[in-house]
């Protein structure tokens, strides 16, 4: 078992936490051990069933097991779901869930840190002493200060000081969470490897079905104890800064059979609390290794904005506090007024008039159908005067038009005896026909003038909605921003699970990284590296999981769920071959509208 983890350099915790968080973990098996040897030999078994009962349900929920297993075990074939159906699922059933959903959490949580150490060991240089010196805390940035500045008096070079630090935490970090990933995929591995081969024994009665798991479990168990041995005889500095290497020993089940007289419900319920303390031995270890070298929380990476913040936020209560009533000052008061005169004017001048003038522009629309027939009955009028004017014009002066002559030929015929009659204007005037054709040209201009007022009359009520829009238009903008912000908020963190084309693009990813993790798993099988493919197999199992949970709503809704889940019980069986789960993962990726990156 672990000891006690020494103060990490980004938690603000003090140096006992980690070691107190095991020892508070590992209580409840201790507590257990210690009741079962106090208890009477013939009156135990109902309490044992009950007290193992409440240690499962208290640890299965435990706050930070948020995760629920979602790919189905290998054992749900034709009986397995009929005694699902009925309501008699086996006690190992129950078991096998909550062993996978602790490994899948465990991997979960391991699987959030790696990006982020990968991403930092893959920095630049100033990237590498940034995080050295802002990105671990405010004490980490006196210390990393502190020997910056020592290492200036010295004439030595802080810069690569600190570049070398960072690549020695960053790749220590990489080297554990890599190696526990290692250790729990296999372990998942084995889970679903012994599942399968013994799903048979799994399937039967309640009794035998748990002689078959305490087997399965002897055996995945005795497993990963080597596993971690070995991770940890190369990395012991890594596991266990002390010196100390970090040992994790399984208490191992009882194989009793079944048919034998030493088969008891007392010995089938202490077998299972023994399981489930394993499983918290399990979850002790890692989270005594992920507590040292897991990522920082957000408070600690961006410790120095959001301290800044805080003193910005400070100073400013400060400055209203001044401007305050309670300092003998009416300036807020007078501020919050204008505000809300402000917010007032905007309401009325972008909201309010906008909608008021588009309502009115849409429902009176044909209240001004009679006066725009008048308007055009007026403008006609003006052009039959016209036109009779040119008639007459034109007989007067013995010009005789064709009969069905226009107004505009009229008109050509007034222009050209209104240049004669202007060589002589002042005996015209008197004594021919010039001062006829000046008012004819008058009522020709007074006709262009009411068309052209009916023609912007009309250009103006027609733009009269689009004058409101654009009034309204401020307004529109800050409800859609509100309504982005609202929906990035509702949106948070829901990731593939979510809606949109980030989601798709996402569970796409998944696929592809199921994909690669097959690749990866066949060309280990290939070369013959049994350990390493189980790791491949184990990981393919989790990416699996991630999108089973991540496309079961959508799937549903589409009415492919069904189809969907049998396709990727089948890329989780271990029977089944690489090239047959290749073919159907090239299925998934195309045939279902619920996988795809786009809709088309």
């Amino acid at each position: 078992m672990a000891t006690s983890p020494p103060r990490s350099p980004n938690s603000g915790d003090p140096p006992q936490a980690g070691g107190l968080a095991v020892a508070l973990a590992a209580a409840p098996a201790r507590g257990w051990s210690s009741l079962v040897t106090r208890l009477p030999p013939l009156a135990d078994s109902l309490l044992l069933a009950a007290v193992a009962g409440l240690l499962r349900r208290l640890y299965a929920g435990r706050k930070r097991r948020r995760r629920r297993p979602a790919l189905p075990l290998p054992i749900f074939d034709d009986a397995g779901s009929s005694a699902r159906i009925a309501g008699q699922m086996p006690k190992a059933f129950s078991i096998l869930e909550d062993i996978v959903q602790h490994t899948m959490s465990n991997l979960h949580t391991i699987q959030k840190s790696l990006p982020y150490w990968k991403s930092r060991a893959e920095g630049s240089n100033s990237h590498k002493m940034y995080f050295m010196v802002f990105e671990r805390g405010p004490r980490a940035f006196v210390e990393a200060t502190c020997q910056t500045l020592t290492r200036l008096r010295s004439n030595e070079s802080p810069s690569k000081y600190l570049v070398d630090s960072a690549s020695d935490m960053v790749s220590t970090k990489l080297a554990v969470l890599t190696s526990m990933q290692h250790c729990l995929a296999v372990f998942l591995a084995e889970i679903y490897s012994e599942v399968d081969n013994r799903r048979e024994g799994l399937t039967e009665s309640s009794d035998k079905s748990l002689h078959t798991l305490f087997a399965i479990l002897n055996t995945v168990f005795s497993k990963l104890e080597a596993t971690i041995r070995n991770a940890t005889e190369g990395q012991t500095l890594l596991f266990s800064p002390d010196g100390n290497s970090s040992q994790l020993i399984f208490e191992r089940l009882p194989e009793v059979d079944v048919e034998s007289p030493q088969w008891t419900e007392a010995l089938s319920t202490d077998a299972i609390a023994m399981v489930y303390q394993n499983l918290q031995k399990l979850d002790s270890f890692v989270f005594s290794q992920l507590s040292r070298h897991k990522k920082p929380r957000s408070m600690t990476i961006y410790w120095l904005p959001y301290t800044c913040g805080a003193i910005g936020l400070s100073a400013c209560s400060l400055w209203l506090l001044r401007h305050s009533s309670l300092m003998g000052s009416s300036d807020l008061d007078n501020w919050i007024q204008d505000a809300k005169e402000s917010v007032v004017g905007f309401w009325d001048e972008h909201v309010e008039r906008p909608v008021i003038s588009i309502r009115d522009e849409l429902f009176e629309t044909f209240k001004r159908t009679d006066k725009r027939v008048m308007e055009k009955e007026e403008v006609q009028l003006t052009e039959e005067t016209l036109h009779r004017m040119l008639v007459a014009f034109c007989e007067q002066t013995k010009f005789k038009p064709p009969q069905d002559a226009s107004s505009q030929e009229l008109l050509e015929i007034v222009m050209r005896r209104y240049e004669m009659e202007s060589a002589h204007p002042i005996w015209n005037l008197f004594g021919g026909e010039l001062a006829v054709a000046m008012l004819i040209q008058v009522q020709k201009l007074k006709l262009d003038l009411q068309e052209a007022m009916l023609e912007l009359d009309q250009i103006l009520k027609a733009n009269e909605i689009n004058f409101a829009i654009l009034a309204a238009l401020p307004a529109f903008g800050l409800s859609l921003l509100l309504l982005i912000v609202v929906r990035a908020w509702a949106m948070h963190d829901q990731g593939a699970e979510g809606r949109g084309r980030i989601a798709r693009h996402q569970r796409w990813q998944l696929l592809i990284e199921v994909e690669e993790r097959l690749e990866e798993f066949k060309e280990c099988m290939t070369k013959e590296m049994e350990e390493e493919a189980l790791c491949k197999y184990g990981l393919t199992l989790y990416t699996l999981d991630r999108l089973y949970k991540a496309v079961e709503l959508h799937a549903k809704k589409t009415t492919e769920w069904s189809s969907v889940r049998q396709k990727m019980f089948k890329l989780a069986k271990p029977n089944v071959g690489v090239s047959d789960k290749l073919d159907v993962l090239q299925g998934l990726k195309w045939n279902y509208a619920c996988l795809r990156p786009y809709l088309s």
